[in-house]
């Protein structure tokens, strides 16, 4: 028994580590490459190199002749200095009309650190360090206006003012033969959802078809982690399969092509998504996603044909969502949208508990007592099987006195010692694994509710009591820790103490090592286990104490 509680908590103890190291990826990395991206938007002004290749980012056309047929486009820098400045209460964005483009977007409400509230997350950007837009346009045989292609606006400056909801920025393009193409983008207050509307008008002589596309281009990130990681990559949701990934790796590997009548398709990364929501008309879309020589990486959709006879006006529209993986907001926007918040493998445990969390938080309008009552209630979920194992471990306190004579008796003999303490236990009716089962079905609950702390925007930065001001950050003066150190400590004294002398130096080293690494775990993680430590203690001292084992 003492050499399995003992590999659980070394199982406990590597796990740890592999979350530590997860969360150094998944939050304090991603957070200084934002910053540093924030700071290199201000002075890069060209895209990166792939981004300017001739048209490879454009996708296939309507028909049969492909891209290489197509006359070769001269290479042309895409930085344009033509660019719309777009306002909400809530966003802030750049569009350039070289393709009516999305090139920057920087989301209000959140900022880089809760140290510095005026500096806001980057989520869009065009430099070098840090490229990801959204691109759209016509794509067709003859003349039709795509994402390289210039159009002219009406104004370089729009701002969403107070009493008014929509904002609505229209832009042109025409060609030489009578054909008008107006792109047009609303944006609506405490909104992160953007409609996008395109209408043909068509006096060029003779039919005109092409059809609309949209899509994601992005640069890979340069943190590659080969620990749990939190998803970064292309997502695609239709009627036969409701979530499904395509990493940057598979991308490289084969190009992603599906047929679909519902659905949407995306780029997410952590706490943050950007969704191409197509109109709900039942119709025929194509999502595609490809690499573009292992550097840039495109997640799109190709939108049904639109044909126009001469002398008629064509509307087509789709969606755009760019902004924090809310879960009330993402249910409202697509379904299966909110599965974006990717909690893994565990998000059968990690969904109810997100669940609870805002239930407590709507009367508690704090994340950190809605984790303290979300531990209290777990606790009492568990209350019998901790009982019946605390009362298992009381029994096999009252026999340390005994296996202390069957050590003395057999010496070295470890072999004869093993049998004899087995023997004893059948004798006593005590199950040596029942002191296991506590940690064996916490554990699950652990790394699931590790997920919905680091998955969960609505916790991040969020602050609880007097130091702590961020329980998706590590606690800045370690008392947490400290008393989670604490805690395991009293907790280990009224367990039963092993019996080989190698061991009970190992378990009174658990203690020290634990609070080491939880030091640098999120503090509403260890706000958890500190709650569970001290419930469990009362619980097992009063068991203890009841069998007369203390």
């Amino acid at each position: 028994m003492d050499n399995f509680r003992t590999f659980l908590i070394f199982g406990l103890l590597i796990v740890s580590l592999l979350l530590w190291e997860a969360w150094q990826t998944d939050y304090v990395r991603p957070q200084q490459a934002v910053q540093d991206a924030v700071t290199q938007i201000a002075t890069a002004n060209d895209l990166p190199e792939v981004a300017v290749e001739q048209q490879q980012d454009l996708p296939d056309l309507p028909i049969a002749r492909s891209v290489d047929s197509l006359p070769a486009v001269e290479q042309v820098n895409t930085a344009s200095t033509h660019q719309i400045h777009i306002k909400t209460d809530i966003i802030d964005l750049y569009i350039d009309t070289q393709g009516g483009d999305i090139r920057e977007l920087s989301l209000l409400n959140y900022p880089v650190e809760s140290k510095t509230p005026d500096v806001p997350v980057q989520f869009l950007a065009s430099s070098a360090a840090h490229f990801f837009v959204v691109q759209s346009g016509l794509r067709s045989d003859v003349t039709a206006p795509t994402h390289y292609d210039q159009y002219t606006m009406e104004k370089s400056q729009y701002e969403l003012v107070e009493g008014q909801d929509v904002l609505v920025v229209p832009l042109h393009w025409q060609s030489g033969n009578g054909l008008k193409v107006t792109k047009t983008y609303r944006f609506h207050r405490d909104s992160y959802l953007i409609d996008v509307d395109y209408q043909i008008e068509n006096n060029s002589g003779e039919r005109f078809s092409a059809y609309p596309y949209a899509q994601f281009n992005r640069s890979r990130p340069e943190d590659d982690s080969g620990f749990i990681y939190t998803y970064t990559g292309a997502v695609f949701s239709s009627e036969a399969n409701h979530y499904e990934k395509v990493d940057f790796d598979d991308l490289d590997d084969a190009a992603f092509s599906q047929v679909a009548t519902s659905g949407w398709v995306a780029m997410i990364q952590h706490y943050f998504v950007a969704a191409l929501i197509p109109a709900a008309d039942e119709q025929e879309y194509g999502f595609y996603g490809k690499s573009i020589k292992e550097l840039n990486y495109t997640s799109g959709m190709k939108m049904p044909t639109v044909s126009v006879t001469d002398g008629d006006v064509a509307q087509t529209s789709y969606q755009i969502y760019l902004g924090p993986k809310e879960h009330k907001r993402l249910e409202l926007v697509a379904p299966n949208l909110a599965l974006t918040v990717d909690f893994g493998k565990l998000t059968i445990i990690s969904q109810p508990l997100f669940w609870l969390m805002e239930q407590f938080h709507k009367v508690t309008n704090n994340w950190g007592w809605s984790i303290v009552l979300l531990t209290i209630l777990i606790k009492a979920v568990f209350y019998r099987l901790s009982a019946a194992s605390y009362r298992s471990m009381a029994s096999m306190r009252k026999l340390t006195p005994k296996l202390a004579t069957l050590k003395e008796r057999y010496g070295d003999d470890k072999q004869q010692f093993n049998k004899a303490m087995m023997d004893l236990y059948r004798t006593e009716k005590i199950n040596p694994l029942g002191g296991c089962l506590p940690i064996l079905v916490q554990m699950p609950v652990f790394l699931a509710f590790y997920w919905v702390l680091v998955e969960s925007i609505e916790l991040r930065q969020a602050p609880f009591i007097f130091w702590l001001q961020d329980l998706t950050a590590m606690d800045p003066y370690f008392i947490l820790p400290v008393l989670f150190g604490l805690s395991m400590f009293f907790q280990q004294k009224l367990n039963p103490a092993p019996q080989d002398p190698a061991q009970a130096m190992v378990m009174k080293a658990f203690p020290i090592v634990f609070t080491v690494f939880f030091a640098f775990f999120p503090s509403g993680l260890v706000l958890y286990w500190v709650v569970n430590n001290i419930l469990s203690i009362a619980q097992q001292w009063h068991i203890t104490r009841k069998m007369g084992a203390l």
